[in-house]
C-alpha cells in the first residue's frame, strides 16, 4: 500500500521532534510504501479533472543526518495512492484553504485524512467553542470596546491570534494593564483578522496538557511546563514535557469530543487542556508524538496505523 503526505520540506525538520516523520518511519517499517510532495508542487489539470503533484518516494532511516534519501521523482495523480495525510506546518491561511479546495477534489476516491472539507470548516481556535460547556469564558472581534470590557469582567485575559499557531502572539493581561489598548491594536493590525480574548486560568502554572486523539480516542499526551516566568509552555519556544496522567475531567473531555471528530473525519486530533479547561482542538498537524513516546513508553505510531487500517477497510468498502 502506497501512503502520500503533505507535508513541509522534508530536508528542513528535527527528526527528533517530528511527528511527521515518526508517522511516516513507523509506515516505512510497517511495509507501506511512502511518498511525499509539498502544497506548492499541487497541479490541478482541469481537462483531465485531475490532481497532480511532484511527487518524492522516499527511504527513511532513524538518523539525524541521513534520515531520508529520495528514491524517485516525477509528476504522479494523487488517486494513484490510498491513503493521503495532509501534515504540512499551519499558519492558516490562504495558501492552506487552497491545499483543502484541491484535496477535496479526490476526497472521494482516496482517502485524505484530516478530511481537507472539514481542516477548513474547523478553525482551530474557533472549533473549541463548540464546546462552552468544556471551555473558558472566550471572546472572539475585533472590538476593542467589547475586548475592554471583558477584561473588566474578567480581570485577568489572554489575547492571541484567530489563526495563528505555536504561541505565536500570545499575550496576557494583567488586571491593571496599561497597555490593552496598544496590544489590541497590535494582534489586530499585525494579523489582519479578530481576535481572541480568554479569562486566564490559573492552573496553567501546573502546565498546558497536549492529548492526542485518534480517531476520536485518546492516544496519549504530556503535559507543557513553560520556563523562566514564560507564560507560554510550547516546546519549541522552551517548555518543558512532563508524563501525563489523563485525569478524569481530561478523560470526559475527550468522551466528548468522540463522536463528532468521527462524524467529521478528524483522524488526527491534538487537544490543549488546561486544568479543567479544554482550550484548543488542533487539526491542521498536532505534534508531541516523540515526546509522549518517550514519557509514557508506548508507540502512538502503532495506534495510529492500527486504526487506519480499520479506516481503510470501512472506506474501502463504502
Amino acid at each position: 500500500m502506497k501512503i502520500l503526505v503533505q507535508m513541509n520540506d522534508i530536508f528542513k525538520i528535527n527528526v527528533n521532534t517530528d511527528s511527521t516523520f515518526k508517522i511516516m518511519l513507523a509506515g516505512q517499517n510497517l511495509g507501506y510504501e511512502i511518498f511525499y510532495y509539498t502544497p506548492d508542487q499541487l497541479i490541478f489539470d482541469s481537462d483531465q479533472q485531475d490532481l497532480k503533484a511532484l511527487i518524492s518516494k522516499v527511504k527513511l532511516k532513524n538518523d539525524c543526518k541521513n534520515y531520508c534519501q529520495i528514491i524517485e521523482q516525477k509528476i504522479l495523480s494523487l488517486k494513484d495512492f490510498q491513503v493521503i495525510l495532509v501534515r504540512q506546518d499551519p499558519p492558516f491561511d490562504m495558501n492552506y484553504l487552497t491545499t483543502t479546495y484541491l484535496l477535496e477534489k479526490i476526497s472521494s476516491k482516496v482517502l485524505v485524512l484530516n478530511s481537507p472539507h472539514e481542516i477548513r470548516n474547523c478553525p482551530e481556535k474557533i472549533l473549541v467553542t463548540q464546546y462552552p460547556n468544556l471551555t473558558p469564558p472566550t471572546l472572539i472581534c475585533s472590538s476593542k470596546d467589547q475586548i475592554k470590557k471583558f477584561h473588566q469582567l474578567h480581570k485577568k485575559i489572554i489575547l492571541k491570534p484567530l489563526y495563528s499557531c505555536g504561541g505565536d502572539g500570545v499575550i496576557l493581561i494583567e488586571e491593571d494593564s496599561p497597555n490593552l489598548n496598544s496590544v489590541i491594536d497590535l494582534l489586530i493590525n499585525n494579523y489582519q483578522t479578530p481576535i481572541i480574548a480568554q479569562k486566564f486560568i490559573d492552573a496553567v502554572k501546573y502546565g498546558d496538557k497536549r492529548i492526542i486523539l485518534i480517531n476520536g480516542e485518546f492516544a496519549g499526551g504530556i503535559v507543557r511546563l513553560s520556563q523562566n516566568n514564560e507564560i507560554r509552555s510550547n516546546l519549541h519556544i522552551g517548555g518543558i514535557a512532563q508524563k501525563l496522567t489523563p485525569s478524569p475531567r481530561d478523560l470526559e473531555i475527550c468522551q466528548q469530543l468522540k463522536e463528532q471528530l468521527q462524524n467529521r473525519n478528524l483522524f488526527f486530533v491534538g487537544i490543549d487542556i488546561i486544568g479543567d479547561y479544554l482550550t484548543e482542538i488542533n487539526v491542521t498537524s498536532p505534534t508531541c508524538i516523540p515526546e509522549i513516546n518517550q514519557l509514557s513508553n508506548c508507540s502512538v505510531e502503532e495506534i495510529f496505523f492500527s486504526k487506519l487500517n480499520e479506516k481503510i477497510k470501512k472506506f474501502s468498502n463504502y
